[in-house]
């Protein structure tokens, strides 16, 4: 079907590879260069560049992209609109999530959706907030939950959750010891950072900025398991979502360092965000009462 050659295509595109396209596709290497060979002769020209580092769309390949993204979008809401009239819930769902969320909130939430929905296609991209935010702009994402704020007239967005922050070390770094530890404690202390772009380094520095703490030294990491380990080897100290340190406060190897009560209460939503021009499909409405069914069930259990 040309639906599923203009996929592939489109596939091919955004990760500049056939070998990658192929493994997220779940498909031969052979048979994704077949399907461009194929879309090259209906076109009668060369679609893609290709080198041994390389693979670059040619101009006639990027106005196909920007086609096959319409098509493709266009027959997935004639899909979900006949699906409708059937009441199924079936069809491809695109989910973004920043990387708190998707790591530690999005498998049991995917797991619960695809149990109730087996003929529901799920695919889940994980990035900071500013990525998912790109990915919604671009529509290549139907639904995303992220941490952090995004801006711009053509999102909607709407609280899901109120998610802890907390204040980590090492059980033996000093702060960890002090029973109400004050802005003035916080001064001249090495911190462990997520990225720009992240919306749990836009929390710290927000709190950061807000109490005027001067920082001694940062050191940044791309991820959640990478400030965990800079932490767990006494690098310094991390403000983090409470979900990503249960095991380890279990374990006794990070300690929560209690703050003084004056100080700015440690917490922040996490949003549902899609864009304004997006296609409301069956699916996302599916996948989005699953997750008012969890956040209902976290509330309780920790009431």
């Amino acid at each position: 079907m040309i639906i599923e050659t203009l996929e592939i295509f489109r596939k091919v595109a955004e990760e500049k590879s056939f070998s990658k396209a192929a493994e997220d596709l779940f498909l031969s290497q052979p048979a994704v260069s077949s399907h461009i060979r194929n879309l090259e002769n209906e076109f009668g020209t060369k679609l893609i560049y290709r080198s041994s580092k390389h693979v670059d769309l040619t101009p006639a390949g990027e106005i196909l992209y920007e086609q096959a993204c319409r098509i493709i979008n266009q027959y997935q809401e004639a899909k979900e609109k006949i699906n409708q009239i059937q009441s199924i819930v079936s069809g491809n769902l695109r989910i973004g999530a920043s990387f708190t969320i998707g790591e530690y909130i999005l498998p049991e939430l995917v797991s619960q959706t695809a149990r109730r929905y087996p003929n529901l296609n799920i695919n889940v991209t994980i990035g900071n907030t500013e990525e998912i935010a790109q990915g919604l702009r671009q529509n290549r994402l139907d639904v995303a939950l992220v941490e952090g704020k995004i801006t711009g007239k053509e999102f909607i967005l709407e609280p899901f959750m109120v998610d802890e922050m907390v204040l980590i070390a090492l059980p033996s770094h000093p702060l960890a010891k002090i029973k109400g530890v004050t802005a003035q404690d916080l001064e001249d202390q090495v911190w462990i950072l997520r990225e720009t772009g992240s919306g749990t380094r836009e929390f710290s520095d927000r709190f950061i900025e807000t109490l005027k703490i001067p920082v001694k030294h940062s050191y940044g990491f791309s991820s959640n398991t990478g400030v965990k380990a800079a932490v767990l080897n006494g690098l310094g100290i991390a403000l983090v979502s409470k979900l990503i340190i249960q095991k380890e406060i279990k374990a006794g190897e990070i300690a929560i360092i209690p703050l003084e009560e004056n100080l700015p209460r440690l917490s922040r939503e996490f949003l549902i965000a899609r864009g304004q021009q997006t296609y409301f499909t069956k699916a996302s409405e599916a996948f989005l009462m699953e997750l008012s069914h969890y956040s209902q069930d976290t509330h309780e259990n920790n009431l």
